[in-house]
């Protein structure tokens, strides 16, 4: 297949892909969808700025991505690789750095970086395996591995590897479970996905409160009469044996 075929492949898939997870696009027309959708608008002119930019063309890649982020506010660098079947939902605020490879039936929500995290060359954005799903607003940044099915849930900052699979939230980003197993899809539900680091913090500041309390009470007892309840304890014994 040649490069042109693959390309015009490429956005059929494109579209079908936000058709089939955007429920705004269901009984959308694809014109409808190409004038409307900032994410499939940016992908499409990302898809022309990467051939161009592989076949050697100067000036013209950097350019259609400077445009393309001016009236979508999506930012994809013309040398990132990006898979089949790319969803970006929303898209304003998204940026894909130059280094970054996407694998195929990717989706990314709004307000989510692959960044670098420093000035060094050669590789330094993340690697994105397969049906890997990003919530809004997530950075993950250097070259990390993120494997197939992972999902990385909204304001998550991720800087190491992703096995697959798994779920990820919190910052620095950690692996969770819901309830004992993982989330399967791409539709995760991002407003209750657990936090067990928020949870233990949670749990240890009741235990705190509830000391404190203990303390309160005790001491209140104190102030009562001028002396401790031990005092009183060692008193009774004295007078019971005496």
């Amino acid at each position: 297949m040649s490069r042109w075929k693959r390309l015009v492949s490429e956005v059929r898939a494109d579209v079908t892909a936000a058709r089939d997870r955007d429920p705004a696009a269901q009984g959308v027309s694809t014109l409808e969808i190409l004038t409307s959708w900032a994410g499939v608008q940016a992908l499409l002119a990302h898809r022309l700025a990467h051939a161009l930019n592989e076949a050697g063309v100067p000036l013209a890649p950097r350019l259609i991505a400077y445009l393309t982020r001016s009236f979508t506010g999506v930012e994809i660098h013309p040398a990132a690789m990006i898979g089949r079947e790319f969803f970006i939902d929303h898209g304003s605020g998204v940026v894909i750095g130059e280094t970054a490879e996407i694998g195929e039936r990717v989706t990314l929500y709004q307000g989510v970086t692959l960044g670098g995290t420093g000035f060094q060359r050669g590789k330094r954005h993340p690697t994105l395996g397969d049906n890997v799903t990003v919530g809004s607003g997530a950075k993950l940044l250097g070259p990390i591995a993120v494997g197939d099915g992972a999902k990385i849930g909204a304001n998550t900052v991720v800087i190491e590897d992703v096995p697959p699979g798994a779920t990820v939230v919190g910052n620095p980003g950690h692996p969770v479970k819901v309830d004992g197993r993982r989330v399967e899809g791409p539709d995760a539900d991002w407003i209750h996905l657990p936090d067990p680091i928020a949870e233990a913090i949670k749990t240890l500041s009741q235990r705190i409160a509830d000391l404190e309390r203990r303390l309160a009470e005790l001491d209140g007892g104190e102030a009562s009469d001028g002396s401790s309840p031990e005092l009183h304890e060692r008193t009774g014994r004295s007078s019971a044996g005496g």
